[in-house]
């Protein structure tokens, strides 16, 4: 489109509307290794509890990036491996990693005590939270964030089938990207710098 071109369309109106709507509190797209998927209707609120009782919603992590994984302490391999990411993009992150809590929500409240996802996500970093609920409370906070998962018996025993994908919001508490198990700690380092400024 040449100059003359794009002028026209701006003096017509019809540029003006991306102008507006940037002024309209409408998050810019981000350039990401991760799905960009700022503005979506679902991952709105949660309301959970920690190890102490103490109940945790989006508000309470206003001002800071937060990364939401959701998985099980049994679990042998996605979440830990998730978990120790975590771990390293908080070192790549360096100071700027005060600014990002990286919650981990449990699908297995049945097994995941409170005091016993403490003790496990304390063990990546002190600074993790694992957050719990009731049965009922976990099914909400899947649905709400659209995340699978499902018992599958093994045995005398279960384990737990589930989404493999971490949620990033942004520190004004909007959901913004939505990372694969296969990202590098290096690229979602790069990805939540991003949205620290």
């Amino acid at each position: 489109m040449s100059i003359n071109q794009q002028r026209r369309l701006v003096l017509s109106g019809l540029g003006v509307m991306p102008l507006v709507l940037m002024g309209c509190g409408k998050e810019e797209s981000l350039k990401v290794h991760a799905t960009d998927i700022t503005g979506v209707n679902f991952g709105r609120e949660f309301n959970l509890q920690d190890a102490t009782g103490k109940r945790w919603t989006l508000n309470d992590f206003n001002g800071k990036a937060l990364m939401m994984f959701f998985g099980f302490t049994q679990c042998p391999d996605v979440c830990p491996t998730a978990l120790a990411r975590a771990v390293e993009i908080n070192s790549l992150l360096g100071k700027d990693a005060e600014r990002l809590q990286v919650v981990f929500v449990t699908i297995d409240p049945e097994r995941d005590i409170p005091e016993m996802l403490a003790a496990y996500t304390q063990a990546f970093d002190p600074g993790f939270l694992g957050l719990t609920g009731t049965p009922e409370e976990i099914a909400k906070i899947a649905k709400e964030f659209r995340i699978y998962y499902k018992k599958v018996p093994t045995g005398s025993s279960y384990t737990m089938d589930h989404s493999a994908l971490s949620y990033v919001f942004d520190p004004k508490g909007k959901l913004r990207m939505s990372v694969s198990h296969q990202q590098s700690a290096e690229e979602c380092a790069e990805d939540i710098r991003q949205l620290l400024f």
